[in-house]
């Protein structure tokens, strides 16, 4: 099979880019997406052009580094799975296929489809460290947690920060990314300590770093390649609540709000 891909080359952050036309060679359709640029890549460079360049690193849907708008969609045609899970067995014979990065004015454009997403990580610092001392492995899965609990804070713990909530919401909000990192320690023991200076820290961090409002439409939902529901922003929003009834102003053991 072959395709043509309409890319987005953009210099940096300070050109303007364009989306630019590449005709594939024969391509196995049992190969990634990834494996796809790979090979476009390869064609490039051996005809002395500039290689697309685009993020990734595990390639196995975990680290969420893979960052890609397929024809609209953040990862691609399929739900719950990452561009680099996304194989060209997915298009047809012909396809003209359109590639461009995560768009959001927090996650500025760096090169062509890699984009800056460091406003994530100040949003995770400013949620700090728990200060419940836990032990070794062996100690901490001692504690007893109540199923419900230890099942949901699983579900949230799966969010690999990949950044496809924001790119699909027409708001550009990371309310879901935020929500699933709150969520999966406010649900354990050892997160109660810091329950609700943490909620609010990473919340303000989120307002400081430009992020958008909740636009409750379920976009982000619906892109997730883990599946992470509208159900944690719910939660996180009542823990939100109470945080602001406290009224506590005081930073959390090693937070940056």
């Amino acid at each position: 099979m072959k395709v043509t891909l309409k890319v987005w080359r953009q210099k940096n952050k300070s050109t303007p880019g364009e989306f630019k036309a590449y005709q594939t060679p024969e391509l196995n359709g049992n190969m990634s997406f990834l494996e796809m640029l790979d090979v476009v890549n390869e064609g490039l460079a051996n005809k002395g052009e500039e290689p697309i360049a685009f993020d990734h690193d595990c390639r196995e849907g975990i680290c969420g580094t893979c960052s890609l708008v397929i024809d609209g969609k953040p990862h691609g045609p399929h739900q719950g799975i990452a561009t680099c899970q996304t194989y060209m067995r997915s298009f047809e014979d012909g396809d003209e296929i359109y590639v461009e990065p995560f768009r959001a004015a927090p996650f500025e454009i760096i090169k062509d489809l890699v984009c800056d997403r460091k406003s994530f990580d100040r949003i995770q610092q400013a949620g700090g460290f728990i200060t419940v001392r836990t032990g070794a492995a062996p100690d901490a899965n001692s504690i007893p947690v109540p199923k419900d609990n230890s099942d949901l804070a699983m579900d949230a713990a799966q969010c690999i920060g990949c950044g496809a909530c924001v790119a699909a919401c027409k708001n550009a909000s990371a309310m879901l990314f935020v929500a699933a990192k709150v969520s999966h320690l406010g649900l354990l023991p050892q997160g109660q300590p810091e329950r609700f200076k943490r909620v609010k820290a990473m919340v303000d961090q989120m307002d400081k770093e430009g992020f958008g409002s909740c636009s409750v439409t379920g976009s982000c939902e619906a892109v997730c390649p883990k599946s992470i529901t509208l159900d944690f922003i719910a939660m996180m929003n009542r823990d939100y609540a109470v945080a602001l009834l406290k009224g506590d102003p005081k930073p959390i053991a090693g937070g940056g709000a």
